[in-house]
């Protein structure tokens, strides 16, 4: 039934379990000074205010092989007050897409965003930042002057349109096709445990029809990672300039590509 490991199934069994104990029946509404015999809430408790049945919640914790919808893994997760780091590691141990990983910058809380903003506007060569439908959240001047028609532009800042919709982008980058293929690809990789997202739904959708180019490289299924490697561009303004480009993920965000390009000989 899961696509998950033995070891996996364990670990979520005993994560789930350890949690369990450390929050008090008192935190959840459950009256004080009720007799336990271990602390921290019963597992008929969990399934309870989780809304699943008693007998699936504790096969969960034995680690047995069924399967958890991630609405259920949300619910638990926000009942046992997991941090962002723990939320994380829930999902990633059940094999499944957390409902709220598509939350972009601005959802975040401001001093984070604020200092995502300013570290990146620090960075003396051309850096950005992707969130999971690859729209730019931000980015420095740097950026902004390389990319002409899309970062020095008003509107719309996905970065698959910018490529598969306006001449700029042909125009800019010097290997077009090679690299559209890539973009591509890279997509499909970053989006195959979101692709029922409505927001990815409707952007493949949505570029199938204004790209045939779009199309084929999609229906091509390329698997890649978006990783590193020579870019090269015909800059209207500065010529030839060639990069090597460097992608991270941010550890508090792993939804978001951290995207710098260096500039090479």
């Amino acid at each position: 039934m899961s696509t998950i490991s033995d070891s996996q199934r364990r670990e979520l069994g005993d994560f789930l379990r350890a949690q369990r104990a450390r929050l008090s029946p008192e935190a959840v509404g459950f009256p004080a000074g009720s007799r336990r015999r271990t602390p921290g809430l019963r597992r008929e408790e969990i399934a309870q205010l989780c809304g699943m049945s008693a007998t699936w919640y504790t096969w969960i914790e034995q680690g047995r092989d069924v399967s958890v919808s991630p609405h259920t893994l949300a619910r638990l997760a926000a009942l046992l007050g997991l941090s962002e780091a723990e939320r994380l590691y829930l999902f990633g141990l059940a094999g499944k897409s957390d409902p709220l990983a598509g939350q972009t910058i601005a959802d975040a809380d401001a001093g984070s965003s604020a200092a995502i903003a300013a570290a990146i506007n620090a960075i003396a060569l051309p850096a950005y930042l992707l969130d999971r439908t690859w729209n730019a959240r931000a980015w420095n001047a740097r950026a902004e002057r390389l990319f002409v028609g899309w970062l020095d532009q008003a509107g719309d800042k996905n970065l698959l349109r910018y490529v598969f919709t306006t001449e700029a982008a042909r125009s800019l980058i010097h290997d077009w096709d090679e690299r559209a293929r890539r973009l591509v690809a890279e997509f499909r990789a970053d989006a195959g445990r979101h692709l029922d997202d409505p927001a990815i739904v409707a952007l493949v959708a949505e570029l199938s029809g204004r790209s045939r180019e779009f199309a084929r490289f999609w229906n091509e299924h390329a698997v890649l990672s978006r990783e590193g490697g020579e870019r090269t561009f015909d800059h209207p303004l500065d010529g030839f300039l060639r990069y090597e480009q460097i992608t991270m993920t941010l550890a508090a965000r792993p939804e978001f590509k951290f995207v710098m390009l260096a500039e090479t000989s």
